[in-house]
């Protein structure tokens, strides 16, 4: 006992940094230790509008017609680790459960050592069972889910995905709302007005008796230009009728029908050149209520072709998780890694006696 205690004391440092972390290691990870099993899945998250990553997949990717967007995959990453997906799987899954009492060790099982129930306690412990890494190369994200069962674990991998391609749908129509309520309300806006030019136009035409101003008037004006021809002719023959005959009994009958033409005539162009009821008179505001109902046409006509257009760009910018991958359903625990862990519990240890024995005989060689 005495050579034991005079071994530990000239041995305490070796003692403390190797021989008893490596003991603890090999009696916690040969007989404690609970079985890990992690269960992997493989996403991307695509959209057909913006540019793909660099590398040989990227390039096949490329190639086939699929694009990445970078900014969604971290976002799915985030939602993925966040306290809303983790209460969701607890609602679902009842994930606090699996990992508070299920068959895993008690240093392994939640809460740890420091007894913390906390949800925020929780969520640090989801973290370091829940990762998801991104390959800047590929663009490809792996999921990856560590569970006391293989089952749990793969039950809580596929509830992500759902969740993720949840999210995604939800970012899609969001954005195709925001893309096309803009250009919706415009088509709504310009509708209305060309109904309103549309009803004054039909109002003006109910209301003056007029159809179009301009065609009337040219209409008008051809029959003043007969009037005035048969006037023209009538007078003619009447001056031909004095000068040859003057008693002549036709005289009297070409001399009313010259005065009643003058009357036609001054009567029909009044109607084009006359006052506040003439068409002359109609023709500015018809000319300014056409210019507005063509205005109002065109102009819902490109609301309509802003709309087609933004239905399109709602479409280009659509974003798809790809699972390239499903969650694998383990059939061996991969973790912990029990040898290799005590492996490197007792490297650590080494070098860390190493560096203490260094200094403890520096300091012994200035203390002497």
């Amino acid at each position: 006992m005495d050579k034991a205690e005079s071994w530990a004391k000239r041995h305490f440092v070796f003692l403390v940094t190797v021989l008893v972390p490596t003991l603890a290691a090999i009696v916690y990870y040969g007989l404690i230790a609970s079985d890990i099993y992690v269960s992997e899945s493989h996403f991307l998250v695509r959209s057909p509008q913006k540019p793909v990553q660099t590398g040989l997949l990227g390039d096949l990717l490329q190639g086939s017609g699929i694009t990445h967007s970078l900014d969604d995959t971290y976002s799915v990453r985030d939602f993925i680790l966040s306290r809303d997906a983790l209460e969701e799987l607890d609602e679902r899954l009842a994930i606090r459960r699996l990992y508070t009492s299920g068959p895993g060790d008690r240093l392994a099982r939640f809460p740890d050592f420091t007894r913390d129930r906390s949800f925020e306690a929780f969520l640090k412990y989801y973290r370091r069972h829940v990762t998801v890494d991104y390959d800047p190369v590929t663009s490809i994200s792996v999921l990856k889910v560590r569970g006391f069962t293989a089952q749990d674990a793969y039950r809580i991998n596929s509830s992500l995905l759902e969740m993720s391609e949840r999210l995604v749908n939800s970012l899609n129509e969001r954005s195709r709302n925001d893309l096309i309520r803009f250009a919706q309300n415009e088509v709504e806006l310009a509708a209305a007005k060309a109904h309103e030019a549309s009803a004054a136009m039909l109002a003006f035409r109910k209301q003056q008796a007029v159809f179009e101003p301009d065609k009337q008037a040219a209409l008008q004006l051809e029959s003043v230009a007969r009037l005035e021809a048969e006037r023209v002719a009538t007078e003619a023959e009447l001056a031909e009728l004095r000068q040859l005959s003057p008693t002549n009994p036709q005289i009297p009958g070409l001399n009313s029908r010259a005065g009643t033409l003058r009357e036609a005539i001054a009567s029909e162009a009044g109607k084009v050149t006359g006052g506040k009821a003439s068409l002359s008179s109609y023709s500015a505001l018809f000319e300014r209520l056409t210019l507005d109902s063509t205005f109002a046409d065109k102009q819902l006509g490109a609301a309509f072709a802003a709309l087609e257009a933004a239905r399109s760009e709602a479409a280009r910018q659509q974003l798809y998780l790809e699972r390239l991958v499903q969650p694998s359903l383990p059939d061996k625990a991969m973790e912990p890694r029990r040898i290799r862990t005590v492996l490197t519990v007792l490297l650590v240890g080494l070098i860390t006696w190493g560096a203490a024995s260094l200094v403890l005989a520096s300091v012994r060689e200035h203390g002497g």
